[in-house]
């Protein structure tokens, strides 16, 4: 096994192998009690490397926000995708989950001839997949769709909490905190809780205010 941080896609153990272009898929936000969940497809460009990609979870806030940018400028293409909530309330999180992967791999603007998707389930595509368990520690186009995802549904969470800053959404971007878990008890669900998650559907709907309405 070689020694390096990142392994080559060619090195990951596969069951087939095909040249051409390659796309690394991750998720964000199959865990919280709100929100959409995210997924980001990125083919890189091995002729501009981008330097300190990392699993999303191990960055700074502020370093995950300047690698964002860096990726999209210098990626030969990349898509952001979301299931939204009603989609997750209606099918469950892991298949909301793979239909936002497959709309990300769908959105890219070159069409890549394997894919890569960090965990152990791949969603149902056109061309060749592998999933890749911890994928987003070891390849470093899955490293990237991490960062990606994650900083967009951070993102989506701090201009939700301007709608509803009775919940933090801004501080635990919808989590189960013991702080969002207080507000839901007071103020109960907002329309973008997921229902079919049981911390929600304990407290129920109330009528909730929203800033500006």
């Amino acid at each position: 096994m070689p020694s390096r941080k990142f392994l080559k896609a060619e090195q990951v153990t596969l069951t087939w192998d095909t040249p051409g272009l390659m796309a690394g898929v991750d998720e964000a936000g199959r865990g919280p009690l709100a929100g959409p969940v995210v997924a980001a497809a990125v083919i890189l460009d091995i002729r501009n490397p981008i330097k300190g990609l990392a699993d999303s979870k191990k960055l700074t806030a502020l370093r995950r926000e300047k690698l964002f940018d860096e990726i999209r400028a210098k990626a030969l293409c990349c898509s952001i995708a979301e299931a939204s909530v009603e989609e997750i309330d209606r099918l469950n999180i892991l298949q909301a989950t793979l239909l936002a992967m497959r709309r990300a791999v769908e959105g890219l603007r070159l069409k890549p001839k394997r894919v890569l998707v960090d965990g152990n389930r791949i969603p149902v595509l056109e061309m060749l997949a592998e999933a890749i368990v911890k994928g987003d520690a070891r390849v470093p186009a899955i490293c990237a769709a991490s960062i990606l995802a994650k900083v967009h549904r951070d993102r989506w969470c701090a201009e939700l909490d301007l709608q509803y800053p009775q919940y933090g959404f801004a501080g635990h971007k919808g989590y189960g905190t013991l702080a969002h878990m207080a507000a839901l008890r007071e103020h109960g669900a907002c329309p973008q809780h997921r229902m079919t998650f049981r911390p929600v559907s304990e407290v129920g709907v109330k009528l909730v205010v929203r800033v500006g309405s």
